[in-house]
């Protein structure tokens, strides 16, 4: 499935000072009956956006109109514990396009450049930088640009490089999935294959 192009992404943020934050508080167990990637944003850490009785709870950043953004800032070993893809879905789904951590899990990492979602790994002492300037100013910007691997808090000018595979950062920025990787070389695969001697 295709999805956004991603090239410079200017936003602000929602910060999420916590670390170890797991797969199954990103999108708990119980929710991942559908096999569309549709629909998990509702269910983005539901366990602490919510109460028992689905009233929001008032503490939650998500649950806070100070913050907005397409950017969220997480804490070190982000997306840690299992697998599931649906974790990268409902990050997705909500209308997050990128998260930046300090570290994260190898798993999500890649769960999420296989659908749009860019993982922004800065140093720790960049990610605490960055919270600093969130909690000061809300609406504090953030610039993340593809082609040049730089994150830049544009308020200071202050900016770091980061490191993204060769193959996935072509994918993100034309949109592509594996699938329609592979269908837009469809004539080079076809020619390569013609000249087999078998």
């Amino acid at each position: 499935m295709a999805y956004d192009k991603f090239n410079i992404l200017t936003s602000s943020a929602v910060p999420l000072p916590i670390e170890n934050v797991d797969t199954d508080q990103i999108i708990p167990a119980r929710f991942l009956k559908a096999t569309k990637r549709e629909g998990f944003g509702d269910n983005l850490f539901r366990d602490w956006r919510y109460n028992g009785d689905d009233s929001p709870k008032a503490d939650f950043v998500l649950n806070d109109s100070t913050y907005s953004g397409k950017i969220l800032v997480g804490g070190k070993n982000f997306g840690s514990g299992s697998s599931r893809e649906h974790a990268a879905w409902a990050v997705y789904d909500y209308g997050f396009r990128a998260v930046v951590s300090s570290f994260f899990a190898d798993i999500f990492k890649g769960n999420c450049l296989n659908i749009g979602v860019l993982p922004v790994q800065v140093s720790p002492e960049f990610a605490d930088t960055i919270f600093k300037a969130i909690e000061a100013d809300p609406k504090t910007k953030l610039e993340i640009n593809l082609p040049n691997q730089t994150i830049t808090l544009l308020a200071t000018g202050q900016q770091e490089s980061f490191a993204i595979n060769g193959y996935k950062k072509n994918n993100m920025i034309n949109g592509f999935d594996d699938i329609d990787y592979l269908q837009n070389i469809k004539e080079d695969i076809v020619t390569f294959a013609d000249k087999l001697p078998y």
